[in-house]
């Protein structure tokens, strides 16, 4: 007898679109998912607490305890380099990846993957966020159930944000801020149209939090009170240096992780153990100074620690989450960012309550460095004033911390252009499209047609102009079984046939210089523009993952075509033309 699930499987693909169209169908599998996704982040939590409490905290381990960073890290490192190459990080560009350039299929074994390496990582105490681990398993987990269920791309894509909310809600007792982060940072529109599937998925991975742990904020902080209006500058004051610390720690990540990327491939199975050498040194030579988990974070909230040790903190916490994410390590900059923020604010409030006597002590300022950080490394300004004001629930400082936020993500965007995700896609040779909102143009994508008028890479000059002589066009792509190499004009053919190189092969000529592309999702106006600038009347349509990877071409006719004043590329001519 056949399953229910085998007979929905078997469905033809526009009925089971037809059902997930249904009323309350779809809104039924976000709830779903989010429930199944905020359990699994429990349990990830879980796993990782134990793990550390099991291996930092036993007595009967004594000095061998030190050695933990090291050792999970290295196992972590060699299972990422064997079989979950895409858990190394936060998993926050490559979930945005997942939804913009791979139609939103993720692999069951990425989330099974981040899962395991995450909590190993995060389990043996390096100092890196559990928000990135959470949020790619989320996406993957809500994936694999599309993909399970044989949905369409389309909703399949809708449930990428559905699964990162519900466990962002889960990993941080934050349902209201992991909603905004999914539409700010992984949909890129605070307005898109799976605004209430994302708003039902993050409530039901609360609830599963709540029912399975409860609903303790992860900061208890004191009542505060904005004292005097003159701390408003102070605050202001707070949120440029915010700025300024989340570019520093923006520039040194991405170095450092460049530098280790330039090393030899067979090191990055071992890469990741260096941020955990760098953490155990740190045990070994500050005992007693350097702390693993937020204990330190509660203690400045609470007014409790001295500007000493909180400059010393935001220093050593600084340099060890850099070193252990630039290396490869399966975690994320959420909790480094509270962290570091808590402290600078920490510093602020205490020197200002020395220098000015204004009498509100280190607290209130530690609780709006956090949002100040956070805001200026993860540029998502909306999501950390209510990521603060959730976790700590006071609302006492509300408009301290919007001035902050707001300041910092100025600064931050000032001085440091390319936002912290998109520079780690980069350099993972993946370019994510800018966070516009939807587009009220039409897209490449409608328009593009399959590439066939290509030259062979090694075709001789000669035998290139006598293939396009013809051809009406003057640029073409050089490309071969779906590589492209490049892209030349009539015009340089021409002139590599006055200079004598008719017998030059084209790759020859054309390796190592930029080529002008476009991606699927790019609006027409922007490639019009494009093409206007590089004077192309064609260009190659390549992937956001790899630029190389020929897809298809546009040409001027097609892009008109999308605005219905030209033939597209499957149409025939306008009525009343002869063909």
């Amino acid at each position: 007898m056949k399953s229910p699930l085998a007979g929905f499987r078997s469905l033809s693909f526009d009925r089971r679109q037809e059902f997930f169209d249904r009323p309350g169908v779809f809104t039924g599998l976000t709830i779903g998912i989010g429930a199944l996704v905020g359990g699994v982040i429990v349990l990830f939590m879980t796993v990782t607490e134990v793990l550390a409490e099991a291996v930092l905290h036993a007595p009967s381990l004594g000095a061998l305890r030190y050695a933990a960073p090291a050792v999970g890290a290295l196992i972590a490192g060699l299972l990422m380099y064997r079989w979950f190459e895409d858990a190394r990080g936060s998993g926050i560009p490559y979930t945005r990846a997942a939804l913009v350039a791979q139609d939103g299929r993720i692999p069951f074994k990425v989330p099974f993957g981040k899962f395991l390496c995450g909590a190993l990582t995060l389990g043996s105490g390096i100092p890196l966020g559990r928000e990135g681990p959470s949020a790619q398993i989320g996406a993957g987990i809500a994936s694999s159930v599309g993909t399970a269920l044989k949905i369409t791309g389309a909703k399949r894509r809708q449930l990428i944000p559905v699964g990162t909310a519900a466990a962002i809600a889960a990993a941080f007792n934050t349902p209201i801020a992991a909603i905004l982060f999914s539409l700010e940072e992984i949909v890129g529109n605070l307005h898109a149209r799976v605004l209430g599937s994302v708003v039902l998925s993050a409530v039901a991975g609360w609830l599963v939090l709540r029912l399975s742990l409860g609903d303790e904020p992860l900061f208890t902080v004191p009542p505060y009170e904005l004292g005097q209006p003159v701390e408003l500058l102070i605050y202001a004051a707070l949120g440029v240096l915010g700025g300024i610390m989340s570019v520093a720690f923006v520039r040194l990540l991405l170095g450092l992780r460049a530098g280790f990327r330039r090393l030899p491939a067979w090191t990055r199975r071992y890469q990741p153990a260096l941020g955990g050498i760098a953490v155990a040194g740190s045990w070994i030579l500050l005992p007693g100074l350097f702390e693993v988990g937020y204990g330190p974070v509660g203690e400045a909230l609470a007014g409790e620690l001295a500007l000493g040790r909180m400059a010393a903190l935001l220093g050593i916490h600084l340099t060890l989450a850099v070193v252990a994410y630039a290396s490869g390590n399966a975690g994320g900059i959420f909790g480094p960012s509270i962290f570091m923020g808590a402290m600078l604010g920490g510093v602020v409030g205490a020197a200002a309550d020395s220098w000015f006597g204004l009498g509100a002590g280190p607290g209130p300022y530690a609780l709006v460095g956090m949002g100040a950080a956070f805001a200026g490394i993860v540029r998502v300004p909306m999501a950390s004033v209510f990521m603060v004001f959730e976790i700590t629930q006071n609302y006492a400082v509300i408009v301290p911390l919007m001035i902050a936020n707001l300041t910092s993500f100025l600064v931050s965007r000032r001085l440091q252009p390319v936002s912290i995700y998109d520079a780690l896609a980069l350099q993972d040779g993946i370019r994510l499209p800018p966070a516009t909102g939807e587009q009220s143009h039409p897209i490449v994508k409608s328009a593009m047609r399959p590439p066939r008028e290509l030259l062979d890479p090694d075709l001789a000059v000669e035998d290139a102009i006598e293939r396009v002589a013809f051809s009406g066009k003057r640029s073409w792509p050089v490309a071969r079984e779906g590589r492209l190499f490049g892209v030349i004009t009539l015009h340089e053919l021409e002139r590599w046939h006055a200079w004598g190189q008719d017998q030059e092969r084209l790759r020859d000529l054309i390796r190592g210089r930029p080529f002008p592309y476009v991606h699927a999702d790019q609006t027409v106006d922007q490639v019009l523009a494009r093409m206007g600038k590089e004077r192309l009347d064609l260009l190659p349509v390549v992937s956001r993952i790899d630029s190389t990877r020929l897809q298809a071409v546009v040409t001027v006719p097609d892009l008109l075509g999308a605005y219905g004043i030209a033939p597209g590329p499957n149409e025939g001519p306008p009525r009343g033309v002869p063909g």
